[in-house]
């Protein structure tokens, strides 16, 4: 009996430690974001977007800003290979107060998009390369950059209100993203964070569309430990351009 709760209470004591040791915080953030997607041949695109982020209480202050660039291969209309760059600016934050830390990113992806009656799915597998400045120990920019790999996997559902989409049309939208860290450099956080999102699109004309809704995003932090869960609002605008000759 008494090794029985001995056992009982070692269990509930190493429950209650590693309930201390894992340490979650909160944030309240917005994200908003323009995405432009121009082609001017049967093959050959851009990818443009810009996008930035709040720190916390919706408004407070910012976390990061995003400009990316890349150029498009269309395999078919529906599928394509993009490859580019993109410079990340991470805001000051706890270990870095009085700095931004900039980080470098080269990027890779394969994206689709398949129709099944009124529901449209996109979705896109990417590839980074990431650099980021490394911070020293009194949180100034320190010398030379931390690298590792990050694999992502996107999946938007797509339901419009209408048989036809175009100007005025409404879709309800459905969307997740899993990110998964890899590279020598990498030693805890190898799951880096899932995005999910629920929200509506309000079409402009056939390809451009607004959308908004609510984001949830639980990351574990490179400190062995801790995790962190984002509420945000997302506003994004999806706008299209397309060079080619309409045919008569």
């Amino acid at each position: 009996m008494k090794r029985i709760f001995f056992t009982i209470g070692w269990m509930l004591a190493a429950i209650a430690a590693g309930a201390q040791v894992k340490q979650r915080s909160e944030l309240t953030q917005t994200w908003a974001g323009y995405f432009n997607q121009t082609r001017f041949s049967n093959h050959w695109g851009l990818w443009l977007e810009g996008q930035i982020r709040t720190q916390d209480d919706l408004v407070d202050g910012f976390s990061q800003s995003i400009l990316r660039g890349g150029l498009t291969y269309y395999l078919a209309d529906n599928t394509k290979l993009t490859a580019g760059y993109a410079f990340v600016n991470h805001f000051p934050a706890d270990n870095h107060p009085d700095v931004s830390q900039p980080e470098h990113r080269v990027w890779q992806q394969l994206q689709w998009h398949t129709k099944y009656s009124r529901l449209r799915t996109m979705q896109w597998i990417r590839l980074e390369e990431r650099y980021r400045r490394r911070i020293a120990g009194d949180g100034s920019l320190g010398e030379g950059f931390l690298f590792n790999y990050r694999a992502r996997y996107n999946i938007l559902l797509q339901l419009p209100l209408a048989q036809e989409v175009k100007k005025g049309t409404v879709s309800l939208l459905a969307n997740n993203e899993v990110m998964v860290n890899f590279g020598k450099e990498v030693v805890t956080n190898y799951f880096d964070q899932n995005r999910a999102f629920l929200g509506a699109s309000y079409h402009l004309n056939a390809s451009d569309n607004i959308q908004l809704g609510y984001l949830n995003v639980f990351q574990q932090l490179a400190t062995p430990g801790r995790y962190r869960t984002l509420h945000a609002a997302r506003i994004s605008f999806f706008h299209s351009v397309d060079f080619r000759k309409k045919k008569n």
